[in-house]
């Protein structure tokens, strides 16, 4: 069992004596406060923050990392505030200690939630100090140690909870040796069977492998030696849930996997790892298309390292990783490198390892920085945590922007995502782009190596139709927030409009009702704000014909009332087409400018806009109190989607004609669908943009004039 002078001997190999003295002092007070506390091994409390720093002591983390470590569960599970640790250790450690508890004071609706508001705060404090996750990573590691104790449902959401959150965050902080032993544990709980069986295997194939491994190995040691590049060859062995997930993402067996042999080589800086390179090059034969340069451009996580792939002995693959000492250091700890250096005092680094420990420090807070960006345009815990789910599982690709910057985006990524990348407002304002100086679609999905140039317009504003192919949880928060607030504003403009329709029926306005009378009337419809109300109504949520009837029914509006019954008549609301979200034209019946119509007032979505006739409005006839008159205004300026099927005889060239008409007709085609019916005939369904009416019969009647074309009507 480790004890605290385990822990001293450990930590003083590189921190200061007086700072080994105030971990200790931590420790004792941990041990105090925990007194008598056992875990449900039976084993006492104190152990357990005691490994927790000993994990974080190999990573050479600093002093007050420790402290926070040792005492990081005494607010959770003991009656120590946050204030006595501050006044006994110093702000800096309390607020490690306090990012990392729970928020075990909140009742929650359910665990879902308490899991997302606990995993939203760790983050957000995160954002203020890293050290912080790197606590917890080493918290949930010796808890997965430890799972042993627990009962089996429990266990086994600890370790799903892990795969997919806690070793993904340790992956996109580079701490590795975290990331590895974290995802073997959590596969080993969750798919004991699997694991075993794929653990027998390896040591099986181990056996077999031994000669082929040691012949590579000698070859690579003796190309080194002649090309006078000092160096250490290591043996890369696969972990089980590497060769697990490839086998089921890759459809491969287990020798697919297996039958690569894997090494590692680490050298003094980087000039000699390119150095290292050529001379493998020289002895094996590189395979096409295999080759990774991490050093010119490193992972998000800010590793670096050349991959290369070579046709070895007998014809096997061999898979080689070059890396300089520090870069294997980062590798291994990732972020936590940033506090090695540290610890070690800056003259014993040179400037290159100073920039690639800043660099990967960087890497990580621009990454924090999307997390507070999606915290602040998230709706709810839940779709937060969703997000940053989304957000850990990248496989990038690298584009530039017109000044040589290089972005990294996850793979799938399109010309949006890239836009939203740059900039918040670039993205919103988004309007076309350009690949190698090629206009190109919005939906472009971006490759590796490719110049991007975003095109901007002021009134440029996100399109809903964004939402189906960006891949970036940035992009699809800062388009949904956009759209929120966009909808939020337009249901005000339109609640107030139905409201003021309704109160002109009775004779009144919205300006008559008095601040009294609308503070009462909110207060009995539970709302803080007027525009509160209005949104609702213009939203659906509520029936403004309900709400001006209890204005009128207050006793101070009576009066008007009565004086103005003979107004009290429906006077149809007028539609322009531009009210944005809060009024939408269902594909039921493509209602356009000329149409008889009818509003149908649908929760959430506003008014929705049916032609009357439409067949879908007598299964809606027994809603009456969500019926309202609505009329098209005189001058509209905008087009709609309307519906035309034709049929025409099955001859070539038909089709580019009809097109052509529609074209000359001054309307654009959105959509085609072809249904042919024999040999002499086909049918198509043209869904095109018009002004009205009137714009339609134009276009009807152009078509009709075609020779091929047989009969045409409005669907």
């Amino acid at each position: 069992m480790l004890t605290i002078n385990d822990l001293s001997k450990l930590i003083g190999t590189y921190l200061q004596p007086d700072q080994v003295i105030k971990i200790q002092r931590a420790y004792y007070f941990s041990d105090k406060a925990h007194a008598g506390q056992r875990r449900i091994s039976g084993e006492p409390y104190i152990n357990h923050p005691l490994e927790v720093a000993r994990i974080l002591g190999e990573m050479h983390m600093d002093h007050q990392t420790l402290m926070a470590a040792i005492l990081h569960d005494v607010i959770e599970d003991t009656p120590t505030a946050k204030t006595q640790i501050t006044r006994k250790f110093g702000k800096g450690v309390s607020e490690l200690v306090d990012g990392v508890s729970k928020l075990d004071k909140i009742k929650f609706e359910s665990s879902a939630k308490a899991q997302a508001s606990n995993f939203r705060k760790m983050l957000m404090a995160m954002s203020n100090d890293i050290r912080i996750i790197l606590i917890k990573l080493a918290d949930r590691l010796h808890n997965m140690r430890t799972l042993g104790a627990l009962k089996p449902e429990k266990r086994d959401r600890i370790a799903r909870e892990t795969l997919e959150v806690y070793a993904p965050i340790a992956l996109r902080l580079g701490v590795n040796t975290i990331r590895l032993e974290l995802e073997e544990l959590g596969f080993e709980t969750l798919y004991p069977m699997r694991y075993r069986i794929l653990n027998a295997q390896i040591e099986q194939a181990r056996g077999h492998r031994k000669e082929v491994i040691t012949k590579i190995r000698t070859s690579l040691k003796r190309r080194m030696r002649q090309e006078k590049i000092p160096s250490r060859i290591l043996g890369r062995e696969k972990h089980l849930y590497g060769i697990y997930q490839k086998m089921r993402e890759q459809h491969l067996s287990f020798s697919d996997i297996f039958d690569v042999y894997a090494f590692r080589l680490i050298v003094d800086n980087v000039d000699t790892c390119y150095r290292a390179l050529g001379a493998i090059h020289n002895l094996y034969k590189p395979v096409p298309g295999k080759f990774k340069d991490y050093i010119a451009i490193p992972k998000t996580n800010g590793y670096q390292s050349l991959h290369t792939v070579l046709f070895g002995p007998y014809g096997v693959p061999i898979e080689i990783q070059i890396r300089s000492k520090d870069m294997n250091d980062v590798a291994e700890v990732g972020i936590a490198a940033h506090w090695l250096y540290k610890a070690e005092g800056k003259s014993k680094k040179s400037s290159r390892v100073d920039s690639d420990r800043s660099h990967v420090h960087r890497r990580a807070r621009e990454w924090l920085r999307n997390i507070v960006e999606m915290n602040k345009a998230a709706g709810n815990p839940e779709e937060f945590f969703e997000n940053v789910k989304i957000d850990l599982f990248p496989d990038d690709v690298y584009v530039f922007t017109p000044k040589g910057k290089i972005m990294e985006l996850p793979r799938g990524s399109t010309v949006i995502d890239f836009a939203y990348a740059i900039h918040t407002d670039i993205g919103n304002c988004c309007v076309g782009a350009r690949i190698n100086r090629k206009l190109v679609p919005l939906g472009t999905h971006l490759t590796s190596g490719k110049t991007v140039d975003i095109i901007t317009a002021k009134s440029g504003r996100p399109n809903p139709a964004w939402l189906n192919f960006v891949a970036t949880v940035k992009a699809r928060t800062q388009i949904r927030h956009f759209l929120k607030n966009l909808q939020n504003h337009e249901a005000i403009a339109l609640g107030k409009r139905l409201l003021n329709r309704e109160l002109e029926s009775f004779g009144i306005t919205y300006q008559d009702i008095s601040d009294a009378d609308m503070a009462f009337l909110l207060g009995e419809n539970n709302l803080e704000h007027v525009d509160i109300l209005f949104q609702e109504i213009g939203l659906g949520n509520k029936m403004a014909p309900l709400f001006a009837r209890q204005v009128v029914a207050t006793e101070k509006l009576t009066l008007l009332k009565n004086k103005n019954s003979t107004q009290n008549e429906t006077i149809p609301l007028p539609i322009k087409g531009t009210e944005g979200l809060v009024i939408s034209f269902p594909k039921c019946c493509y209602p356009i400018p000329g149409d008889p119509i009818h509003g149908f007032v649908t929760a959430g979505r506003g008014i929705v806009i049916h032609r009357q006739g439409c067949r879908n409005i007598a299964e809606l006839r027994n809603q009456q109190e969500k019926w309202i008159q609505v009329e098209w205004e005189a001058n509209i300026d905008r087009e709609f989607q309307v519906m035309i099927r034709l049929t025409s005889s099955n001859q070539r060239g038909v089709l580019a004609n009809i097109a052509a008409t529609i074209a000359d007709a001054d309307a654009n085609i959105d959509k085609v669908e072809m249904m042919e019916r024999d040999d002499r005939y086909a049918d198509q369904r043209f869904t095109i943009n018009v002004k009205d009416r009137i714009h339609l019969a134009n276009v009807i009647r152009k078509i009709r004039q075609i020779k091929n074309v047989t009969q045409i009507m409005r669907v």
